[in-house]
């Protein structure tokens, strides 16, 4: 949630298999359900909220892995774009398990579990 139901719609449009809470309904959903439910589904969480970060860090969780964009305002274009670049240039990070955190000035990569974090 906080990303734009469109920048969804835009990846899907570009070939990855993208979804939004909103689209099932599901915008309700804790962080925690919702990490449970992306982990189940195997997938990677794409949020404005440092929150997911936290969450696995303090649990010592191995998956899903976290993109959280650290640029608010980016238009639904601008923001899939974002997201298709980062996922394409950490990719083989995604799939291992990773938190990363992506600003205007780059973006950073920590392997999960996130040593230290408890």
């Amino acid at each position: 949630m906080g990303l734009a139901r469109r920048a969804a719609e835009l990846l899907r449009e570009a070939g990855h298999d993208a979804v939004h809470l909103s689209e099932r309904g599901l915008q309700r959903l804790d962080d925690e359900q919702i990490l449970a439910l992306a982990r189940e589904e195997q997938r990677i969480v794409v949020t404005l909220d440092a929150d997911f970060s936290a969450l696995l860090a303090l649990g010592g969780a191995l998956a899903p892995s976290v993109i959280h964009v650290r640029i608010e305002g980016l238009p639904s274009w601008a923001a899939a774009e974002l997201i298709r670049n980062v996922a394409g240039s950490i990719g083989s990070d995604l799939s291992r398990g990773c938190v990363a955190s992506v600003s205007a000035r780059g973006t950073r990569v920590r392997h999960l579990p996130i040593a230290g974090a408890r």
